[in-house]
């Protein structure tokens, strides 16, 4: 059946902290319906019998306003919470159920759910460092600024101005604990062809991105309306000049335009084979 026309179908992530695991898994499930639209509620901290009757009335007021039955995303770990939230009008997935009980049959002993939303906070110091440092390098490697620290970056990304070189970035340090600087393309470059002396020393951790002229004119033009940078002429020339740079240095690259984030940053790490900082024991 689809959705109403026009009317965007309520989707809730109920988590009893800071609901992380369930926005990602969730987004991710709602990214194979580009055809429906969505619209994403995040109920975190729901901790008490209080708030998750709270929750339900919430979620309930949604589907009575839309006419269509909220999705519910849960990842609570106490099961009386569990119950009160499965009783609101709306399909709901409850996370752990989905994936922990196979687990426990396999492995042939109880999960501590009590521990589970813990791996968010500050448990392993060392982990928790590495990706604050990441972060500090990310941004203090914005823009094409400290490229005297390239040598330390696992992945460099390249492109023209607003083709989500920063965001990417951030979500690799952030994620994954990967130094990610990145460096803009500018009309020097465009015009030869040819990338920095930065970065030729460096050319097998640059990857570049792309989008669609149209795609970059919709950003730039947010930014900087009614401008020579936000004109469609001069994203059609960036972009096709950007993709004859890159082929001509043999830069691996894609276009980004249709992918989110996490989307980009998975395809980055497996086409240049970079892993993360650390894996779970």
């Amino acid at each position: 059946m689809t959705d109403k026309i026009n009317i965007a179908r309520p989707v809730f992530f109920v988590s009893n902290s800071t609901g992380i695991t369930v926005e990602t898994l969730g987004r991710s499930l709602l990214y194979q319906f580009p055809d429906t639209k969505f619209e994403s509620h995040s109920l975190r901290f729901v901790d008490t019998e209080i708030k998750a009757h709270d929750a339900v009335d919430t979620i309930n007021k949604y589907g009575e306003k839309t006419g269509l039955h909220p999705i519910i995303l849960c990842t609570l770990v106490t099961k009386e919470l569990r119950d009160i939230v499965a009783k609101a009008n709306g399909l709901y997935l409850d996370v752990f159920d989905c994936f922990i009980t196979p687990i426990e049959q396999e492995i042939g002993y109880k999960a501590k759910l009590g521990i589970v939303e813990s791996h968010h906070g500050i448990v392993d110091d060392d982990y928790y460092s590495e990706r604050i440092d990441a972060v500090n390098f990310s941004l203090k490697t914005d823009d094409g600024i400290g490229a005297q620290q390239y040598s330390q970056a696992d992945v460099i990304l390249t492109g023209a101005s607003r083709t989500g070189k920063t965001p990417t970035c951030l979500y690799l340090a952030m994620h994954y604990g990967l130094k990610a600087a990145n460096y803009p393309i500018v009309d020097e470059e465009i015009d030869s062809y040819s990338i920095p002396a930065s970065l030729q020393e460096y050319k097998d951790k640059v990857f570049g991105l792309l989008v669609t002229p149209e795609r970059l004119q919709n950003i730039r033009t947010k930014r900087r309306p009614d401008s020579q940078y936000s004109s469609l002429p001069q994203c059609q020339y960036e972009i096709r000049q950007t993709e004859a740079l890159f082929q001509h240095e043999d830069i691996p690259y894609f276009d980004v335009s249709s992918m989110s984030i996490e989307e980009v940053a998975s395809s980055i790490m497996s086409m240049l084979k970079i892993r993360p900082r650390r894996f779970l024991p």
